[in-house]
C-alpha cells in the first residue's frame, strides 16, 4: 500500500498532487500519475483531470492496476431480487455470460455462486447482455419460462442507458432508424439496408455537452448487439472508448441506466435504476 491523502476541498487531481507532494518535482508527479501508481478510492487512473471531492483518498505509490484482468469483486450488487428476476449491477469490464468453459470471470457465474447455499446451485438464465465493457442494470431469470417470457415483450421494455460521446449532435434530439446486420466473422455490425439487416430503434437526448464530448440520454425501442456503439458512430458521434466502432482509451462511455418493465409473472410495474459510476462521468472533459 502507498502513501494515501485525504482530499479537504473538490479539485482536479494533477494539482492536489503538485500541492500534496511536496519537494517532488513535477516531472516525477506526471511520471507516477502516467504510470498508474495513483489511486482514487481504490481505484487507480491516470487521468490528470481526474476531478476529486471532499473526503476522497489518494493514494500514491505502488498500486496494482486496473484493466480486464483486475480480479472484480466476488459480490455483485443487487438491485432486485424476487423468485423469478433478479437484476445487478454489472461494473464495466466484467462479461455477462461465459464465452467458453474455462471462463468462470463472468456476471453470471459470479451470481450464481454468490446465491447458492449449500450443494444446490442456483439456476439462472440471462434475460439480456451487456457488452463487457457496458456498466450498468442486467436482468436475470431464474427459469427459462420466466426468461421467454420477458424475452416475448422485450421491445415493450423501456431500455434507457447513459452515453459519452465524442463531439456534440447538432440536433438537442434525434431518432436513428438505420437497420443493423452483424457480421459474425468479423464480430461488427454493420449499419444501413441489407437483406439480413434487423430493424432497429435508437433515440437519443443531449443532457449535457462539452468543448470535445457530450452526454447523452439513449433510449433503444429494439435491443439489437451493439446498436447504441452501431448508430451513435454512424451519427458521426461515436461512444467514448469504443475501440470497435470509434476510438481507443479508458473504458467506454456506455452505462445501462434504468429499465421499465412488467413483471411477466405478477404482472406488476417494475423500475430498475442504477445511476453511472465516477469513472463514467470523468470521461467528459
Amino acid at each position: 500500500m502507498g502513501q494515501q491523502y485525504k482530499v479537504t476541498q473538490r479539485g482536479k487531481l494533477l494539482p492536489f498532487l503538485f500541492e500534496t507532494l511536496e519537494g517532488w518535482s513535477k516531472k516525477t508527479v506526471k511520471q507516477r500519475l502516467q504510470g498508474a501508481s495513483v489511486a482514487v478510492n481504490g481505484v487507480v487512473t491516470t487521468k490528470h483531470d481526474f476531478m476529486l471531492i471532499e473526503n476522497d483518498i489518494v493514494e500514491v505509490g505502488v498500486v496494482q492496476k486496473t484493466g480486464r484482468n483486475t480480479p472484480f469483486p466476488k459480490k455483485l450488487e443487487i438491485v432486485h431480487q424476487d423468485k423469478d428476476l433478479i437484476a445487478i449491477n454489472k461494473p464495466a469490464g466484467l462479461l455477462s455470460v461465459g464465452t467458453t468453459k474455462e471462463n468462470k470471470e463472468h456476471a453470471l457465474a459470479l451470481l450464481r455462486t454468490q446465491l447458492t447455499r449449500g450443494k444446490e446451485r442456483v439456476q439462472l438464465w440471462p434475460v439480456h447482455r451487456l457488452d463487457r465493457d457496458t456498466s450498468g442494470i442486467l436482468l436475470f431469470a431464474t427459469s427459462k419460462e420466466v426468461r421467454e417470457a420477458v424475452m416475448d415483450k422485450w421491445e415493450e421494455t423501456e431500455k434507457i442507458y447513459l452515453a459519452v460521446v465524442e463531439g456534440t449532435p447538432k440536433e438537442s434530439k434525434g431518432t436513428i432508424t438505420e437497420p443493423l446486420r452483424m457480421d459474425e466473422k468479423e464480430y461488427r455490425v454493420y449499419v444501413g439496408a441489407h437483406p439480413n439487416a434487423k430493424k432497429a430503434i435508437t433515440h437519443y437526448e443531449l443532457l449535457e455537452s462539452q468543448e470535445k464530448r457530450a452526454l447523452l440520454k439513449v433510449k433503444i425501442d429494439t435491443g439489437r448487439q451493439h446498436q447504441i456503439r452501431a448508430h451513435m458512430a454512424w451519427l458521426g458521434h461515436s461512444v467514448v472508448g469504443d475501440e470497435r466502432y470509434g476510438t481507443k482509451g479508458g473504458r467506454m462511455g456506455l452505462h445501462a441506466f434504468k429499465l421499465n418493465l412488467t413483471h411477466p409473472v405478477t404482472k406488476n410495474p417494475l423500475t430498475f435504476e442504477v445511476d453511472a459510476p465516477r469513472d463514467f462521468y470523468t470521461l467528459l472533459p
